[in-house]
């Protein structure tokens, strides 16, 4: 039996690992494996090493944690575009753990929240059409980026009535882009923009963000904003209204219109109606 054999044998009668033997010999592993793969570790050896090996995969998980390979984006300055986006995701959205998620039945909404989205985020979001309903979504898996956004959303409504006046257009537009209509039914002299939310604090935010633009709403329960009268939906319509290729659902068995039409020429049939 050759002396590096026989030391091998005894380091590992001592209780050494393979990688340990192989550091104190200054030799591979490869040449030592065959002479201790036949004497097995104890076990208070065996268990140390499994207790060990739990702390580095422990340490390892906490320091990747919220982190992805998918980088996105910081940003500190806020501009309209970053402040519709938020917006989209605050009100249309869901802002998760681990994603940013976007519904909506208008392709132009959905356009326009990806579009903007990559001023943060470079990578394409998992798409899905629901076949009965017919609402899209658009998500955003990555943990890091939705606890950004997450942040962010909560920034945003915190401070955007002290920010300046294009801010607030622009977060009005989403708003109501995503949760507003018309309610235009003449026979009944209604003629008024209606905006939903469940959130009575957004709710009485929109109010006070039409103030600025002087277009008088009121909260009607449960959970609406409501602009009524000749002279305020004129001033909606001129300030803020409903942005391009944004369509009613016509097909919805309670349609009054029975055809898809954009809201922003049911708004123009009702201040038009108006004698």
């Amino acid at each position: 039996m050759n002396k590096f054999k026989e030391r091998c044998i005894e380091l590992r009668r001592l209780d050494y690992t393979l990688p340990e033997i192989s550091k104190i010999t200054g030799r591979p592993k490869s040449s030592i494996y065959a002479y201790i793969k036949e004497i097995p570790l104890s076990l208070t050896k065996q268990k140390s090493i499994k207790i060990n090996s739990g702390i580095r995969i422990s340490t390892l998980s906490t320091l990747r944690k919220g982190k992805s390979k998918k980088e996105f984006k910081k940003f500190t300055k806020w501009d309209p575009i970053l402040v519709n986006l938020i917006s989209h995701l605050v009100f249309d959205g869901e802002i998760k753990y681990s994603r940013c998620v976007y519904n909506n039945r208008s392709q132009a909404l959905l356009d326009m929240v990806e579009n903007e989205m990559r001023k943060v985020y470079k990578f394409e979001p998992s798409k899905y059409t629901n076949p009965l309903t017919k609402v899209s979504r658009i998500s955003y898996f990555n943990v890091a980026l939705a606890k950004y956004i997450k942040n962010k959303s909560t920034e945003l409504l915190e401070g955007i009535n002290y920010w300046p006046k294009s801010f607030k257009k622009a977060f009005l537009i989403a708003f109501f882009d995503d949760e507003g209509c018309v309610d235009f039914r003449i026979h009944r002299r209604l003629r008024r923009v209606r905006g939903y939310q469940k959130n009575t604090k957004i709710l009485d935010l929109v109010k006070l963000l039409l103030n600025d633009f002087n277009i008088t709403s009121a909260i009607h329960k449960p959970n609406e904003v409501v602009i009524m009268g000749k002279e305020n939906l004129e001033k909606f319509r001129q300030e803020i209204n409903f942005s391009p290729g944004i369509y009613i659902n016509g097909n919805r068995s309670n349609s009054i219109w029975k055809k898809s039409l954009e809201k922003r020429y049911i708004l123009d049939l009702a201040i038009k109606s108006f004698k």
